[in-house]
């Protein structure tokens, strides 16, 4: 019987898979919500936010799912994590209202300090990047 190493990699992979895999969904069955924080100057807003739903979800399956596109998952939604960072700045700094309601800074603030977390968390979990967990080699 063989057993398998399920590392902290493994599992952030994972429970990053299931994070963009519930947003990716989201943006598709009520995209109400990401329309209002997307910036005027974003062209085809509709067709951005299914677009980028389905990213995601494509993404979340190949980053858990499929190990050669591993590494490209993880760099596409690295890049998807600094592509949306604009609504979540338009969200905070205009403050609008979701479904009513105004979130306050208590978070706002740590959703913005948060975001390059995911561009690193991507790229880790993919094995895009081993940093910071490395120790640079001297010649």
């Amino acid at each position: 019987m063989t057993h398998t190493k399920v590392t902290a990699r493994t599992c952030l992979r994972i429970l990053l898979g299931v994070v963009y895999l519930i947003a990716g969904v989201a943006h598709i069955r009520a995209p109400g919500g990401f329309l209002k924080i997307t910036p005027d100057w974003v062209p085809y807003p509709s067709t951005v936010i299914f677009l980028t739903g389905l990213a995601e979800i494509v993404g979340s399956l190949a980053l858990v799912f499929v190990p050669r596109l591993r590494v490209a998952a993880g760099i596409g939604l690295a890049a998807y994590a600094v592509c949306v960072f604009p609504a979540n700045i338009n969200h905070a700094i205009n403050d609008i209202a979701i479904d009513g309601k105004h979130l306050s800074w208590w978070y706002h603030g740590p959703r913005l300090a948060f975001q390059p977390v995911f561009v690193w968390w991507a790229l880790w979990t993919s094995g895009a990047i081993d940093w910071p967990f490395t120790t640079r080699k001297t010649t």
